[in-house]
């Protein structure tokens, strides 16, 4: 796009109001850095929206998408094994219902609070339009910590927990799914304690259920392969491809383990991932069996990978996992893992592309490093959208009580990938930033929230 001297000044103006919006958000929301990083990289894009589409300012589209429809917390009392009460503290953010029932995961980590919480709903809203289906955005979770506690502690403290969220969800107004710390095991107790409360089987109330009662084919490997979809795109635009390529993942939980899973079959060597505690080198490549037995049968810590194959290696800590020369990292394990420091030893490492598995793992000072340096970066609410895109199909599943075959999911999985790495790159050339995907990503999932939004009026 050409800018002539008319097109700067109303891009001036734009951005001008922009940042009054931004200002108005850090001073109504003190302290939460995480709600206020979110929001500045999705505003910042947007910017040259306002400029081919005044009425969004003139119906406060950005001054509304901010503020969540609703913010609930509460209490969540619960007993241990030792027969002593605990407390802890609930969150969900019902951030914006207008495609949609609110959709977004439940969180379980002592990190988690009203900021964190809100900036996972304000980026649910963009990742849930970019899928093209009819959900919108929030989050959820709790500070409590189910690492080291007993089945028993978990399904005391889940059961707690949704005994308050039952009154604020249900198949047309909100739909929990897992995250961080919620897996299998946590959302079939909550399930069976809705079922409790609600004496029905309202089997669209969850998302990423067991097979046995409602949950859908794919879902467990849903986020991994997406991003891993996604990341192909990427490479496939560039007349590249996975084969034969060093990929460095972080994290070894869910979205990790798939992750490796569909990047080994695409012909990648997948030589390290990591923990909370620290992260493996294995230049043979990493084992993927060893580490789901680890992860997911035993519980274990990613450290005991090497006591099965003594020639890998350990290293406490995490940050330098990015400092292993790679040619493909995809982190999945949590928000702001990468900061400009590890940005550049990623660039130094010969790193071409990222793509980001969890929510927000990159500070804005290390996408900038990325793009100035031309890797070419996928933002977490384009490539880890495969996760709540196949939730939003379990759905479909539970509303038609139908059972779709593995290979219907999947396929469906990555032509919603697809379609949303093509809507992207279109936005991204349409309003002037051509190979963006961070402004593309933005822009493609706020029009449609935007465009709902006039339609519907002041509400």
């Amino acid at each position: 796009m050409t800018i002539t001297t008319s097109t700067a000044q109303e891009l001036e103006a734009a951005q001008a109001y922009v940042n009054e919006v931004y200002e108005a958000v850090k001073k109504r929301n003190p302290g939460e850095s995480e709600f206020h990083q979110a929001i500045k990289e999705i505003l910042d894009s947007l910017v040259p929206v306002f400029v081919q589409n005044p009425k969004y300012k003139e119906h406060a589209i950005l001054e509304r998408i901010v503020e969540p429809e609703r913010l609930i917390t509460f209490r969540v009392p619960w007993v241990d094994d030792q027969g002593k009460v605990q407390v802890n503290r609930g969150f969900r953010v019902q951030f914006s219902s207008a495609i949609g029932p609110y959709k977004g995961g439940l969180r379980f980590h002592p990190s988690v609070n009203a900021s964190i919480i809100k900036f996972l709903g304000f980026e649910q809203i963009f990742k849930n339009s970019l899928t093209g289906l009819p959900i919108g955005g929030g989050k959820g979770g709790s500070d409590f910590d189910p690492k080291g506690k007993s089945d028993l502690e978990v399904m005391r403290f889940t059961q707690s927990f949704m005994t308050e969220l039952s009154k604020y969800i249900g198949p047309d107004i909100d739909v929990p799914a897992g995250d961080i710390g919620v897996g299998a095991r946590e959302i079939g107790y909550m399930f069976g304690q809705y079922k409790r409360i609600r004496g029905g089987n309202e089997a669209g109330v969850l998302t990423g259920k067991g097979l046995l009662y409602g949950g859908s084919l794919a879902r467990t490997e849903a986020t991994g392969y997406g991003l891993v979809y996604f990341a192909n795109e990427m490479l496939a635009s560039k007349g590249d491809s996975f084969e034969g390529k060093r990929v460095v993942v972080s994290g070894s939980g869910n979205v990790s383990i798939y992750a490796i899973e569909k990047a080994q079959q695409l012909g990648a060597t997948v030589i390290a991932c990591s923990d909370s505690n620290g992260y493996i080198y294995d230049k043979n490549g990493i084992q993927l069996d060893t580490v789901k037995r680890l992860k997911e049968v035993d519980r274990k810590r990613i450290k005991e990978y090497v006591n099965i194959h003594p020639t890998a290696e350990y290293f406490e800590g995490c940050d330098q996992i990015w400092s292993i020369p790679c040619d493909i990292a995809l982190p999945c394990a949590t928000q702001n893992e990468i900061n400009a420091e590890s940005a550049r030893k990623l660039v130094e490492g010969g790193v071409k592309y990222v793509a980001e598995g969890a929510n927000m793992p990159s500070t804005l000072e290390a996408i900038d490093i990325y793009l100035q340096n031309g890797v070419y970066f996928g933002p977490a609410k384009a490539a880890n959208a495969g996760g709540v895109a196949v939730s939003a199909l379990e759905m479909s599943q539970n509303s038609a009580r139908l059972a779709w075959s593995f290979e219907e999911v999947d396929d469906k999985l990555k032509q919603i990938m697809k379609n949303i790495y093509n809507n992207s790159v279109q936005a991204a050339e349409q309003y002037g930033h051509p190979g963006n995907l961070v402004v593309g990503s933005n822009i493609a999932g706020f029009l449609k929230v935007a465009d709902i939004m006039v339609a519907q009026g002041v509400i």
